[in-house]
């Protein structure tokens, strides 16, 4: 069964990079809206506040005014944020961070980004723009608009099968693959210097890892062929690399963070029926065993 179409509004301003984003959402269920070339696109964004469900932002683009004036406005929408991973937040506290030489991911994290909204009920008042809290104008309701067109439950629970590692033609599985293995690795290299950054790069690889339904055992790879390279690299500039043990915590956290996504995506109804079902197993097993 087809998903439906939700129409992003971009308010990216290198038209290089809308250039690239339009390229990976291209023939999928998003249409992009480019807004970014006019005079005014948070006005434009404001005005026609019914038309979006989702943002594509373009880190340091706009001036944090524009984001503050957005959120007096009650516009919160699911973002996903282009730009260096630096641990910088630009809109709200459930934006969503991809480096720009990782654009292969952008579906996936646009998936992330609604599903987010949708898990939470919404978005509260919290983010780097802090005002007081600001009731959404009467009539513009966000995540009832979204539940309406992707089901009750949200695409965090129907991911899109087609676009799992698995199903996708081998150029893009190659494509995807290697762009995870640059989110990784800039996991690897702020972990322990820079945790902001790093826990935006973790929450990269983790939403595409699971929207993508790739496997754990390539996971692990990817984690080990990294730190073979960096173990090589040190080695070659004679440095010292049992520090490297260390970075075991990186994937721990990766499959600690998987685990609660997929924990997550159980619908209420189903885990509330696991226990009854262990139950009846329970007692169909005594009354087998007398």
């Amino acid at each position: 069964m087809s998903q439906p179409a939700l129409t992003i509004a971009s308010l990216l301003k290198a038209p290089p990079l809308l250039l690239a984003c339009g390229r990976w959402l291209k023939g999928g269920r998003y249409e992009l809206v480019a807004l970014g070339e006019g005079a005014d696109p948070v006005v434009e964004l404001e005005t026609r506040r019914d038309g979006f469900d989702a943002v594509l932002l373009e880190q340091g683009a706009l001036p944090a005014e524009a984001y503050q004036h957005l959120i007096r406005q009650g516009l919160r929408l699911p973002a996903v944020v282009v730009g260096p991973v630096s641990g910088r937040l630009e809109y709200h506290d459930a934006e969503v961070h991809l480096g720009p030489d990782q654009l292969e991911q952008l579906p996936y994290s646009l998936d992330a980004a609604v599903s987010r909204v949708l898990r939470r009920g919404g978005l509260g008042s919290t983010g780097p723009a802090d005002g007081e809290g600001v009731v959404p104008p009467s009539g513009w309701t966000l995540t009832n608009r979204l539940k309406e067109r992707l089901g009750y439950l949200g695409v965090f629970y129907k991911r899109d099968s087609t676009r799992f590692l698995r199903n996708l033609p081998p150029d893009q599985c190659t494509d995807l693959l290697q762009s995870l293995e640059r989110t990784y690795r800039d996991l690897l290299i702020s972990y322990f210097r820079d945790p902001a950054a790093a826990n935006q790069a973790l929450e990269s690889f983790v939403h595409t890892a699971f929207f993508s339904d790739l496997p754990t055992t390539k996971a692990v790879e990817i984690h080990m062929n990294l730190i073979d390279d960096f173990w090589k690299q040190l080695k070659l500039e004679a440095h010292s690399n049992s520090f490297l043990q260390d970075y075991r915590l990186v994937l721990l956290d990766v499959m600690a963070h998987l685990c609660e996504m997929y924990r997550r995506s159980i619908p209420t109804d189903a885990q509330q029926l696991a226990p009854r079902l262990e139950l009846q197993a329970a007692v169909s097993s005594q009354g087998v065993a007398s």
